[in-house]
Formats: structure tokens, C-alpha cells, sequence
């Protein structure tokens, strides 16, 4: 392919994966069991626990947005991902010092209430994990899609490829998932935060080394500009000559064909227009003699084409927001219950809280090879698809796990508190109920194999959709998804805080006096209602490779009016 850099392909785990696995360790080890840290030793409520720790993820994967502008304009996938890694270790570097100078927490509770952190330590805690979560953001936004371009989607065997790499792409990054919330999470309940985070800052250095290993194999592919600016010319463009109508012929339009610039013509595959959002068609309007090509006044119908293609995934990016609210649980609430039950194995072994989430990366760990080897083959010969289930297929699955998730947590905390009334132990929020943490472990479970389904469904569908030169944002796209995931979690918990606050609280500081059963409830509603409307949006949607035969237009096609192209739109 023009642009390639033609290299021998890796065997085995690439350094890309290998990179990402740590990354992952870094960026879980720190999440997953970031809201025992701001309750214990930040003295800090659980809603208000809860909110840093999904503004924290959120700002991380929206961030990716930024990271991805930054790598198809100025700097590139590979140096994005060496550069972001750099913040990323820094970061985590300085949470580590916050840990272990004693005046940047505060001292250890002895009496109630417990001391709160001051403007000094909260500023420390603040600007160590937003540089963790901007090198996160920047370094995401770009590791898939760099995978994604050493191998030549033109070529049926590497496109094959391709899409096993993304599933064992996110099978690798699971590993280093298990890493943390067993090893690292046991090292920071057991033997300190410092040296818990200190391993954090040390697996990010290791996966810069890691990635850069691989660089003499790598193929890289030349800039051609921000998608996101492409989409704001189309825009602009359009909504400049919304007066005007679209031409009866065709060859009023811009097209590659007829870009003055050979280099420009060469970037570009030229693509035929669609019925769909006409509108936008108007941006392609040639100008007067004389006008040129000016870029904030007219787009090559390709241009629009691709823009089309981004709108026409919108539907489905909306509604996976909400799979990602749920998944948020599972790092705050969920181990907020971890923490007032049994956790003992054996008589002297006692599981760490967030190490409860070892089964929800289990859960994923068999959730992947299961679908690869057995499901596939059968949905094969079911559904005559040779991929098994198609992406939208998946991320619909991963809906419905993550809806039984919650109804399932809403039983479990039900029971959870009838056994601390019984037991008389409601007013003690430090209290241990007599019931086992393993009653947990089916939220986990379900929406570690939702997760599963969902996110590699995502990541094929976001990278397979997209338009070629769009691929980092397509990765960006995806990871807004999870980045608003927390955010709406962040919305949800705040104002279902303030407006239960007056009664008895749902997500009381003390949970055994609190209703927690009942936001886990609101979730499944929440989640019933969006399943059905993925159903309808996913149904809407038709592939990329089965569009041009529904919705081309033909070229002796004529457009009469303004009238009949809004028809179509």
C-alpha cells in the first residue's frame, strides 16, 4: 500500500500488545482500587469517593479525543504513544510521592470524624491523577489503531489477521488487568500504597521499552490531517450554502477527480454519494469560476461520503454509553460493598476489596478464548457469517449482560443488608456483615463477559467503519463511549445523592443504612430502555460493505430540487 513501510509481520504477541498489557496494569492498578484509597486514607465519602474515581476514568478516555488530534495532525501514532507514555509515568510518579510524603494525605484516623484533606493535599491527589489520565488518554487513543496499521486491510489474508489480533490484542490486555487487581492491589492493601503505585510507575516505563522494542518491524503510515477537521470544513461548508440548491448535475460537485493538486488526489479514494443526509452535499457545490478549491468553502463529495459514514455511527456510539455507566460500578460501589463482608478464605487469608474484580477480568480471560474456539464456529454455521456474530451482534450481547449484572447486584445487596440487620450491625459503618464477598461475584462475572463482547464489538465496528483515514478517531469515538460511560455514572450518583439525601440516602457513607439496592435497580431500567433502543438503531444501520448496493446513487440520477434531496436525508 502507497504510504507503507513493508516489514515482515511479528510472530506471536507483538510489542504493541506487549505495551498495552502494561499500560493496563498501570491504569487498572490505580483505578480499581482507587476508592478504598480516597475513603481510608483521603477521609473522603463514598458518593464523593465514587465521583473522583469515575471523573478520573472519564477524563482519561475523553482525553483520547485530544490524543487522537494530536497524532493524525502533528506528531503521529508511534511518537503519540512514546511521548503520552512519558506523561503517563510521570503522573503516576508523583501519586507515588503523594503517598509517601506524610504531609500531602491526611494523618490516620483515630477519632471521629476523621480529619478531611486540605486544598494543599487535594491539589497533589488532583494533579497527579489528571497527568496520569492525559498520558492515559494520549497513549490510548493511538496503541489499537497502530496495531491496526501493520496490517494490510487489502490483503484477505492480513485482514484475517487483523481481527484476531484485536481479540487477542484485548486478551493481552486482560493479563495485565489480572496482574492488578491481584498482585498489585494485594501489595497496596498489604504492604503500602507507595509501593503499590511505585510498581505502577515502574510497568508504564516497561511498556515504553516494551513498545519501542518493536520499532525496526513497524510499519508506519503517513499523516493526512485530523479527521476532526475534515468533519468541521464539511460542516461549515455545508451550513455556508444551505440556501442554495443542490445541482441537477452531478458535475457541479467537487470530487477527487477534480482537485487541482495531484499529491491531494492521491490521498483520497474516490467515493460515490449516498441518498442519506443530502444536506451535507451542499458542501460539495463547486464555486464560481475563479473561486478555487478554498478549504472552508467547498468539500470533495469523498469528503461528505466520509463524514456520512461517522453521522451514520453516531446512533450506535450513543447507545453503548450506557454499558460503560454500569462497568463504572465495578470500581466504585462494588467495592465500597466488598468492604463491610466476609472476606476471609481460610482462617488467616483475607481478600483485598478491589481484589474481587479478579473475577471480572476472569471472567473476560475465558469469556474470549470461549467465543473464539467454540461460539464462533457455531455462529458460522448459523448465521452463515464467517466472522461468528457481527460487531453489532456483539455489542448487543454485552447489553444484556450488563443489564443482568445489575439486576443480579440489586438482589445481592438486598440480601447483603437484611443479613446486617439481622445481625444488628447497621450502625457500624466499619462493621463486617456475616455474609460471604463471594455473593458478589456474579455482577463481576457478568459484566466481565459483557465487556468482553461489548468492547472488542466496539473496537471492530469503530475500526472497520470508519473511513480509512479516519482510524484514529474511530479509536477515539470508541473510548469517548467509555469516558462518557463514567461521566453519566458521575451525573447519575450526584443527583440521585442530592435528591435522597432528605429520606433515608441511597448511597449512604454508612451502606448498611443506606438503599444502594435501589440505584442498582435505576440501572437496570436504565439499561432495559437502552438495550430496546440499540435494537432499533443497530437494525437501522446497514455495513459499510452492503451499503453502495442499498443507498448509492446512480450516476444518471438526477437531483430535481432541494425539496426531494431532503426527502432522502
Amino acid at each position: 500500500m502507497p504510504g507503507i513501510t513493508r516489514v515482515v509481520l511479528p510472530t506471536g504477541p507483538t510489542p504493541v500488545a506487549g505495551g498495552e498489557a502494561c499500560e493496563r496494569l498501570t491504569t487498572l492498578g490505580i483505578a480499581v482500587n482507587l476508592v478504598t484509597y480516597l475513603t481510608d486514607t483521603m477521609h473522603l465519602g463514598n458518593a464523593t469517593s465514587a465521583n473522583i474515581v469515575t471523573n478520573f476514568m472519564g477524563t482519561s478516555f475523553m482525553l483520547c479525543l485530544l490524543g487522537g488530534f494530536v497524532a493524525d495532525t502533528f506528531l503521529g501514532r508511534y511518537l503519540t504513544i512514546s511521548i503520552f507514555a512519558t506523561v503517563q509515568a510521570t503522573g503516576v510518579t508523583l501519586l507515588t510521592i503523594s503517598t509517601i510524603i506524610p504531609s500531602l494525605h491526611p494523618p490516620k484516623c483515630t477519632v471521629r470524624p476523621c480529619v478531611e484533606p486540605n486544598n494543599m493535599q487535594l491539589m497533589a491527589l488532583y494533579l497527579a491523577l489528571y497527568l496520569t489520565a492525559l498520558g492515559t488518554g494520549g497513549l490510548k487513543s493511538s496503541v489499537s489503531g497502530f496495531g491496526s496499521d501493520q496490517f494490510d486491510e487489502t490483503d484477505e489474508t492480513e485482514r484475517g489477521m487483523m481481527t484476531k489480533f484485536f481479540s487477542w490484542f484485548f486478551f493481552f490486555i486482560s493479563i495485565g488487568s489480572l496482574a492488578a487487581v491481584t498482585v498489585l492491589v494485594y501489595i497496596q492493601d498489604n504492604v503500602g500504597r507507595e509501593w503499590g503505585y511505585g510498581i505502577c510507575a515502574c510497568a508504564i516505563v516497561v511498556a515504553l521499552v516494551v513498545f519501542l522494542s518493536g520499532t525496526k518491524r513497524y510499519r508506519f503510515k503517513k499523516l493526512v490531517g485530523s479527521p476532526l477537521t475534515q468533519i468541521a470544513v464539511v460542516l461549515v461548508a455545508a451550513w455556508r450554502k444551505r440556501q442554495l440548491e443542490l445541482p441537477s448535475d452531478s458535475c457541479s460537485l467537487l470530487d477527487v477527480d477534480d482537485i487541482a493538486d495531484e499529491a491531494q488526489r492521491k490521498k483520497k479514494q474516490s467515493l460515490p454519494r449516498t441518498k442519506q443526509f443530502r444536506f451535507l452535499d451542499k458542501a460539495a457545490i463547486k464555486e464560481a469560476e475563479g473561486g478555487g478549491e478554498r478549504k472552508w468553502y467547498v468539500s470533495t463529495v469523498t469528503d461528505v461520503e466520509e463524514v456520512k459514514s461517522v453521522i451514520r455511527m453516531l446512533p450506535i456510539w450513543a447507545t453503548t454509553i450506557v454499558f460503560w455507566t454500569v462497568y463504572a460500578q465495578m470500581t466504585t460501589f462494588s467495592v465500597s460493598q466488598a468492604t463491610t463482608m466476609d472476606r476471609h478464605v481460610g482462617k488467616s487469608f483475607q481478600i483485598p476489596p478491589a481484589s474481587l474484580t479478579v473475577f471480572f477480568v476472569g471472567s473476560i480471560l475465558i469469556t474470549v478464548p470461549i467465543y473464539d474456539r467454540l461460539l464462533v464456529p457455531i455462529a458460522r454455521k448459523l448465521l452463515k457469517n464467517p466472522q461468528g456474530l457481527t460487531p453489532l451482534q456483539r455489542i448487543g450481547v454485552g447489553l444484556v449482560f450488563s443489564t443482568l449484572a445489575m439486576l443480579v447486584a440489586a438482589l445481592t445487596e438486598i440480601k447483603r443488608l437484611r443479613v446486617a440487620q439481622s445481625h444488628g450491625v447497621t450502625d457500624d459503618p466499619k462493621a463486617v456483615v456475616p455474609l460471604s464477598v463471594f455473593w458478589l461475584v456474579p455482577q463481576f462475572f457478568f459484566v466481565g463477559a459483557g465487556e468482553a463482547f461489548t468492547y472488542i464489538g466496539q473496537l471492530d465496528f469503530f475500526l472497520s467503519e470508519c473511513p480509512k483515514g479516519m482510524k484514529t478517531m474511530s479509536t477515539g469515538l470508541f473510548l469517548s463511549t467509555l469516558s462518557l460511560g463514567f461521566f453519566v455514572s458521575s451525573l447519575l450518583v450526584s443527583v440521585v445523592h442530592k435528591v435522597t439525601s432528605h429520606g433515608t440516602p441511597w448511597l449512604a457513607d454508612n451502606l448498611n443504612r443506606g438503599k444502594l439496592y435501589n440505584f442498582y435497580w435505576l440501572l437496570v431500567i436504565l439499561s432495559a430502555l437502552n438495550f430496546a433502543l440499540y435494537q432499533l438503531c443497530a437494525k437501522w444501520y446497514v455495513y459499510k460493505d452492503n451499503r453502495l448496493a442499498l443507498h448509492a446513487i446512480p450516476l444518471e440520477e438526477k437531483d430535481t430540487s432541494s425539496s426531494s434531496a431532503a426527502s432522502h436525508a
